[in-house]
């Protein structure tokens, strides 16, 4: 069957009737209902979602927005696989739909984005990889679109963010560091302009003066944020003439590139370098010595952003009373043995 025309045909029904029945309204009694959907089953009609999106101006549809590159899906993790999980949980709830969209790393998110505003193929979005400066952020303000973002940024004044703890980590990874007797600590942070790589370096250049250590921007080592940004942080640190001890890193996969260039060289983590990677991922468990590093549930930080997001709808806001808040994600530390060791005093 093309339309609802022909299956109101076929039932020798009104349209009207059979569009309430298909749209689950009350004013259908259960037996009409029935024999509605029973028909447009069997005969295989499928409503015109476009042409009802037109007519009530909205799609049903929740856009994320991921940065796509080849290094990415080399170096891809289950992050964002995890993140769906929950965000899908929640928006099943209100037979919303969940599209990823992909910006090729060679296009300006900002371009990306406003071609997709133009088009209205969401309702509502979900931005990642928060930029220092981003106009993202801004065109959806100015465009008057729901949206929550996945990290900080210092563009915009009033919209909502979650962001997992880059504070908490830096703070957490180096009292643990200073606690085993080291005080030449590096780190590992983005070469790019990712706004939490401005926040875990601040965070670390604090934590440091917390404990009387003076700052050494050498320390800080500016790589891509994959296995290979791992195994060239591993090659500048080798090439420094004050190594350090210890290092943290703030990418998953960075300790497989890590742990592959300190083993080239004779360095064994966890007894001549200590090491404390970012977040829990399945490849890096198969490392020796086991890495000290942070824990999250994805799912749950699924769930916040989608409640998060809905909250600011005007058609499901009553469902989330908490309302749309900023929320900074606790990350929970998970001992190893790759920074076991004391340095002797």
């Amino acid at each position: 069957m093309k339309g609802i025309r022909q299956l109101a045909k076929h039932l020798d029904i009104s349209i009207g009737t059979v569009s309430r029945a298909l749209n689950d309204k009350p004013d259908v009694n259960e037996e009409t209902r029935k024999r509605v959907l029973a028909a447009a089953e069997e005969l295989g009609y499928v409503a015109n979602q476009s042409g009802r999106s037109l007519r009530q101006g909205t799609t049903n549809v929740i856009g994320l927005m991921i940065e796509s590159s080849k290094e990415t899906v080399e170096n891809s993790d289950n992050f964002f696989l995890g993140l769906t999980g929950g965000l899908q949980s929640v928006l099943a709830r209100h037979k919303l739909d969940l599209v990823m969209l992909p910006c090729p790393s060679d296009e300006d998110p900002y371009e990306y984005l406003k071609r997709m505003v133009a088009r209205r193929v969401v309702d509502a979005m979900i931005i990642s990889a928060t930029q220092r400066i981003d106009r993202r952020i801004d065109l959806l303000v100015k465009a008057k679109i729901p949206f929550v973002a996945l990290g900080r940024s210092s563009s915009g004044d009033n919209y909502t963010w979650i962001d997992l703890d880059f504070e908490g980590v830096a703070a957490s990874a180096v009292d643990r560091l200073v606690a085993k007797g080291h005080r030449r600590i590096a780190i590992a942070a983005p070469s790019s302009d990712i706004n939490l790589g401005y926040v875990f370096v601040d965070a670390y250049q604090q934590s440091l003066e917390r404990h009387g250590i003076p700052y050494d921007p050498k320390l800080v080592i500016r790589v891509k944020s994959s296995e290979q940004g791992g195994y060239q942080a591993g090659h500048e640190l080798l090439l420094l003439d004050n190594k350090p001890t210890a290092i943290i890193l703030i990418y998953e996969l960075m300790a497989i590139g890590l742990y592959r260039r300190l083993v080239e060289a004779g360095v064994v983590p966890g007894r001549d370098l200590a090491v404390i990677g970012f977040r829990e991922e399945p490849r890096a468990k198969f490392l020796q010595p086991a890495l000290t590093c942070f824990r999250m549930s994805l799912r749950d930080l699924g769930v916040e952003l989608a409640e998060t997001l809905l909250a600011t709808m005007p058609a499901y806001a009553k469902y989330y009373p908490k309302g749309a808040r900023n929320t900074i994600w606790p990350l929970e530390l998970v001992p190893g043995e790759s920074d076991a060791f004391f340095l002797n005093p």
